[in-house]
């Protein structure tokens, strides 16, 4: 798939650092980090990418560089048209983006759950803090390194231990992903499991 001519070569000749970018239904380009906000902001006020869907990330690997990803999703509601737009955090100790709250207003909670979820600071946002998880938590969910079974943490609030009766629990709770075999079970009147049950049966084994 590729962009419309004039939006490429309009991005292409403003920012070189745009590159075409790989993808498998919308159009997609790759800028640096150092272009991102003034090439989303041209592509809004020129092209009309009025629409910002949805700011998340990618987590590559612990031993990939860059390690980080920072992706728009970008929607044209006059012209029916979607953009992905891509770029590297330089640091992977410390993964950074500046934030386009500026842009679009809807970007504060898509990067305050980006920060949240994958540890990436989005550079002058106006009140970045957890969104999901709670403040002083430790670690970040969607991490590569974060194993599927979860970290068991201390839990911040005795009336939240005090309901699921232990004090530590891993976060997020457990869960997917989800199998179960076809055929040895009726998918519609039975849970799920998970493939990763290894906190159950540690806690089963505590009491």
């Amino acid at each position: 798939m590729t962009a419309p001519v004039d939006v490429t070569a309009a991005l292409q000749a403003k920012f070189p650092s745009v590159t075409p970018r790989p993808s498998g239904d919308h159009v997609a380009v790759n800028v640096a980090a150092a272009d991102a906000v003034a090439a989303l902001k041209y592509l809004r006020d020129e092209f009309a990418y009025d629409l910002l869907v949805d700011v998340t990330a990618v987590d590559w690997a612990e031993n990939a560089s860059p390690r980080f990803t920072v992706v728009w999703h970008l929607l044209s509601t006059s012209g029916h048209t979607y953009l992905r737009v891509a770029a590297d955090c330089a640091n992977d100790a410390e993964p950074a983006m500046a934030t386009v709250t500026g842009l679009w207003p809807a970007a504060d909670w898509h990067e305050r759950e980006t920060y949240d979820l994958m540890g990436i600071t989005f550079t002058d946002h106006p009140d970045l803090r957890r969104i999901l998880m709670w403040d002083g938590y430790p670690y970040h969910p969607l991490r590569k390194d974060f194993p599927l079974a979860g970290i068991e943490t201390a839990l911040p609030d005795i009336e939240v231990a005090e309901e699921t009766g232990a004090a530590v629990l891993p976060a997020p709770m457990m869960g997917g992903p989800f199998v179960a075999s076809s055929g040895e079970m009726n998918l519609t009147e039975a849970e799920p499991r998970a493939k990763d049950e290894s906190w159950n049966e540690r806690s089963a084994k505590r009491e």
